[in-house]
C-alpha cells in the first residue's frame, strides 16, 4: 500500500469518528426531547415542530412573528397550568373522600379531619393562646415533610388554618391525627419544593401543654 494512502487513511480516521459522533449525539438529543414531548404534548404536529427548530437553528426567517409565537405558548402554558390545576383538585377531592371514611374519623369546622389517637384531660387551648406540641407532618403519599419531636410551642394565630380549628378542640395530653385540607393549609401557592399547590396534610400531633 502506498505511504501517502497509509497516512490519509490514518488522518481520515478521527475525522470519520467525530462526525459518527456528532450524528449519535444529535440523534440522542432528538430522542430524549421526542420522549419528553410525548409525555407532556401528546399529539404534537411534528412536521411543524422539525421545521421550527430547524429554522431557528440555521438562522433563517421564521414563518410566525415573535408577537404570534409568545401569543400561542402564553395560552398553551395557561392551558397546562389549567388542566395540572384540575388534576392536582380532583386528586386532593378522592384523598378527602377515602379519609372521610375512614373508622373514627371525625369532621370538624372547614373540613378538617380528626381521629383520636390518645384522649387529653387537661386544659384547652384559648384562641391566640400558645401551645406546646410535638408533631409529625406527611404529604398524602406518606413521605414526612415536617416533624419535630422536641416539645416546642407555637402560638396559635401564627400555624396554618387546619391547626388554629383542630387544637382549640383537643385537651392537654391528647394526640390527634388531623386530615387538613388545602384550603386550610397553603392552598393554590403550595410551600415551595416542598408542598404542591392544593396538597391536603396531614398529622399526628401531641397537645403537651396550653399558655396564655
Amino acid at each position: 500500500m502506498p505511504r501517502f494512502l497509509v497516512l490519509s487513511l490514518c488522518l481520515l480516521a478521527p475525522i470519520a469518528l467525530a462526525e459518527n459522533d456528532q450524528h449519535d449525539l444529535a440523534y440522542s438529543l432528538g430522542a430524549s426531547l421526542g420522549e419528553r414531548l410525548r409525555h407532556d404534548m401528546p399529539g404534537l404536529q411534528l412536521d411543524a415542530l422539525v421545521e421550527g427548530l430547524r429554522q431557528s437553528y440555521q438562522g433563517q426567517p421564521l414563518k410566525l412573528d415573535k408577537a404570534r409565537m409568545q401569543a400561542v405558548l402564553q395560552q398553551h402554558e395557561t392551558q397546562q397550568g389549567d388542566a395540572e390545576t384540575q388534576k392536582q383538585q380532583a386528586a386532593e377531592k378522592r384523598f378527602m373522600a377515602n379519609e372521610r371514611g375512614r373508622y373514627g374519623t371525625r369532621e370538624l369546622a372547614q373540613g378538617v379531619l380528626y381521629s383520636e389517637l390518645q384522649p387529653g384531660t387537661g386544659a384547652q387551648p384559648k384562641a391566640g393562646g400558645k401551645v406546646q406540641v410535638r408533631y409529625v407532618g406527611k404529604l398524602p403519599d406518606g413521605s414526612v415533610f415536617d416533624q419535630n419531636q422536641t416539645p416546642q410551642w407555637f402560638s396559635l394565630d401564627s400555624v396554618i388554618e387546619g391547626w388554629q380549628v383542630a387544637l382549640p378542640q383537643m385537651h392537654a395530653g391528647a394526640k390527634w391525627r388531623l386530615v387538613i385540607p388545602s384550603a386550610q393549609a397553603y392552598g393554590a401557592e403550595g410551600a415551595g419544593d416542598l408542598i404542591a399547590p392544593y396538597t391536603p396534610l396531614v398529622f399526628e400531633i401531641e397537645l403537651l401543654a396550653v399558655g396564655d
